[in-house]
């Protein structure tokens, strides 16, 4: 399974480099449109497919529920506001800048969703979701603090920019412009250290604590890996939803909920899945594209449908 899983995302990898609106002839521009566009295309759908998965395997431990996402979480939206207000403050702030107010923004959003999860029950799976979906209403278009963050854009002139981080699509990816992704190359290698600890956390804080955990600690490092991971993300190329929902699902209904075992195959597992959507956004309607978020939009929202379906239901439910 491994290696048809190896196979199929080296399949995806040729197709993403060979696919595009350039006709790829036997010119000299050849290379530099693999080397300029292609790749660094390509390299971007793997590494934020990765880091959204795997921040969704983390957000789901965390909460112990199978059903949450970063993206469920207000994660993205606390991220773009923090890259509103730097840019609005400080139009000329740097990429590392702006990535900071994003992370310190994103942790912010995460840590109060945290908080609000302490005090769901947790008999019924559907609940926390809900929550969620309420709490980053709060943030988006149409709650209090987005509806201001538009107007704040709007009257800047940056509607255009907010536009782009809500809609995530790799058609503005070259060389020079996507290197901030690689960040989560390492934020994955400091997950896979605490993964152990991750894992337990994901059996309850006071069963994690019973056996020597430190509980906050491990809390805290999960909640920066996720906040870092999702900024990188927004900065980049913009939201990208449920890719953090479906993958850790679909991994775990296999094999379980081993964090460290698991790490691999949830980063190209996730990796894969933004690759494939974001290859069917340039083909379906070619020379034309589609975003990639919402290829996986689309596709997310029946596999979502079926988790809902397949979750576990509370005692003495029909």
């Amino acid at each position: 399974m491994r290696l048809a899983i190896f196979m199929g995302l080296m399949l995806l990898i040729g197709l993403s480099l060979g696919i595009g609106a350039a006709d790829l002839g036997g010119d000299a521009d050849t290379g530099l449109v693999v080397a300029v566009s292609r790749v660094p295309r390509t390299a971007a759908a793997l590494l934020a497919g990765a880091g959204l998965a795997l921040s969704g395997a983390v957000v789901q431990l965390a909460v112990q529920n199978r059903l949450v996402e970063p993206g469920l979480t207000g994660t993205p939206e606390a991220a773009m506001l923090g890259l509103l207000a730097i840019t609005l403050i400080l139009p000329g702030a740097s990429i590392m800048a702006k990535m900071a107010a994003a992370s310190v923004a994103a942790m912010a959003g995460m840590a109060v969703f945290l908080l609000l999860a302490r005090h769901v029950p947790r008999q019924d799976p559907m609940l926390l979701p809900l929550v969620g979906l309420i709490y980053g209403g709060v943030f988006g278009m149409g709650g209090i603090l987005g509806s201001t963050a538009t107007w704040f854009a709007w009257n800047a002139d940056l509607m255009q920019y907010l536009g782009v981080w809500q809609t995530g699509e790799f058609s503005g990816v070259l060389r020079g412009r996507y290197e901030l992704l690689w960040l989560i190359a390492g934020l994955a290698g400091v997950l896979y250290i605490f993964a152990d600890r991750i894992t337990l956390l994901g059996m309850g804080e006071d069963h994690a604590t019973s056996l020597g955990l430190n509980a906050r600690q491990t809390m805290l490092v999960a909640l920066c890996i996720v906040a870092a991971t999702i900024a990188a993300v927004v900065v980049t190329v913009g939201s990208m939803p449920f890719v953090g929902l479906v993958v850790p699902n679909i991994v775990s209904r296999w094999r379980g909920d081993n964090l460290r075992a698991n790490l691999p195959l949830i980063a190209l597992a996730g990796g894969g899945l933004l690759l494939a959507a974001d290859i069917l956004g340039r083909v379906i309607r070619w020379p034309y594209e589609i975003p990639a978020s919402t290829i996986v939009a689309v596709a997310g929202a029946g596999l979502f449908l079926w988790l809902i379906h397949a979750a576990p239901r509370p005692a003495g439910s029909r």
